[in-house]
């Protein structure tokens, strides 16, 4: 069993709020993980609202079966089958003080379920839960693995490549012909197909609505919408371009990502690890396992890449109001840049500089201290490091200015 590093935060979680929502794609593994999280319970219930028998029988009457287990944990597993339930919910949380009531699962974002859940305003917590990040597997799996077959458990795992690219397969198919009609959306798969596809075509270049709808010959607000869709499902990522005032021009439009490398692979149809080496996507592919990893590694800083009318261009930028720092993805050993990726550099002025790259020494690029060249993990770590370095920095400055006002006071 692979840890999953939500757990202790969903933990938490249920000793200070009534309902948990744990959002994520389909098969990411959050049943897993729930019934592990229950396991630290003393009386939980486990309810798949996907099972028709489960709704019509234990489900009857909901308001009865929630008061006559009201000291428990109760599980609702694919909640979108049945949006209904989320009024019957208010009230019985309304009534009942305990934390920890409901701990509910979806495959769709909170977007898609806004309608269903603002019933639940102030009463309802979520959640993310992604495939295997790269850290949850480090040392298990190898990284070109997680690299060709991405972070869907029974893909990752699978005893062989073939295998694995079959369950992706499958899993496509499922989405598209089963999965997606169960929100009730009026799309044709073959149409979704077609977008997805050319979107894994499209995978870290410009999102360009219209671009898209030429070549699938349908109008652009209809893209637009399909599109949303996949985002809301967790398959595909729009990175925006960074806004920070700069002299420099700066390109205002997103970047497309599909979130998962072996969905990716699939949909270009890259089966093994020879085809993804030679495949001319394998740079956008590995520039977009960093960046899923890291944006979901460090859900507090704000996410964008920097590009300029001239292709002065830096992958990611992760900036909050203290610290700023960049990314450069590169597939090889032995990184080279472009002359835009220090222009870039002199524009945005981070604080620290990284090139990831499939190494496993980090070392100073060209000699300059102030670029690192490193692995995932490494990167990783080390915005741990100077995130806590930078926190010691501002509460030793809170701490001073106290003792000046302190001493002011006394005066």
């Amino acid at each position: 069993m692979i840890n999953r590093k939500l757990y202790k935060q969903i933990t938490e979680y249920l000793q200070n709020f009534k309902i948990i929502g744990l959002l994520g794609p389909r098969q990411c593994g959050k049943t897993t993980l729930t019934k592990m999280v229950m396991q630290d319970f003393l009386e939980s219930i486990y309810l798949d609202l996907e099972q028709e028998e489960t709704v019509k029988e234990i489900l009857a009457d909901p308001q009865l079966f929630f008061k006559m287990n009201s000291n428990k944990l109760i599980c609702l597993d694919e909640i979108h089958h049945l949006p209904e339930i989320f009024k019957v919910l208010r009230g019985v949380v309304d009534e009942n003080p305990k934390k920890g009531q409901f701990l509910i699962l979806g495959s769709a974002s909170y977007d898609l379920l806004k309608q269903a859940s603002e019933t639940l305003a102030g009463r309802l917590t979520y959640l993310p839960l992604t495939p295997f990040s790269y850290l949850e597997i480090y040392g298990r799996e190898n990284l070109f693995d997680y690299w060709l077959r991405g972070g869907f458990p029974d893909s990752l795992l699978a005893s062989s490549d073939k295998i694995s690219i079959k369950w992706r397969k499958n899993f496509i198919y499922t989405f598209l012909n089963r999965d997606i009609q169960q929100f009730k959306l009026d799309i044709t798969p073959q149409t979704l197909e077609k977008l997805w596809i050319l979107c894994a075509h499209n995978h870290g270049a410009m999102l360009n609505y219209s671009n898209l709808a030429q070549q699938i010959r349908i109008d652009s607000r209809t893209v637009i919408r399909y599109f949303e869709i996949l985002e809301s499902t967790y398959m595909v990522r729009k990175l925006k371009p960074f806004s920070t005032n700069t002299k420099s021009k700066i390109v205002k439009t997103p970047k497309l990502y599909i979130r998962d490398t072996g969905i990716l692979h699939a949909l270009l149809n890259i089966s093994d690890g020879h085809s993804l080496l030679a495949n001319s996507k394998s740079g956008e592919s590995w520039e977009g396992m960093v960046i899923e990893n890291l944006i979901n590694e460090f859900p507090e800083f704000e996410p964008s890449f920097y590009r300029t009318a001239n292709n002065s261009e830096i992958d990611l930028i992760l900036q909050n109001s203290y610290l700023t720092f960049a990314i450069e993805c590169k597939s090889s050993s032995k990184p080279d840049v472009t002359r835009g990726f220090w222009t870039g550099i002199d524009a945005i002025n981070p604080d620290f500089i990284y090139i990831a790259a499939p190494v496993e020494t980090p070392y100073p690029f060209r000699g300059n201290k102030k670029i690192t060249v490193g692995s995932i993990k490494y990167i990783i770590d080390d915005i741990i490091k100077q995130i806590n370095l930078k926190k010691e920095e501002v509460i030793s400055t809170r701490d001073k200015k106290n003792d000046i006002i302190s001493l002011l006071k006394k005066q």
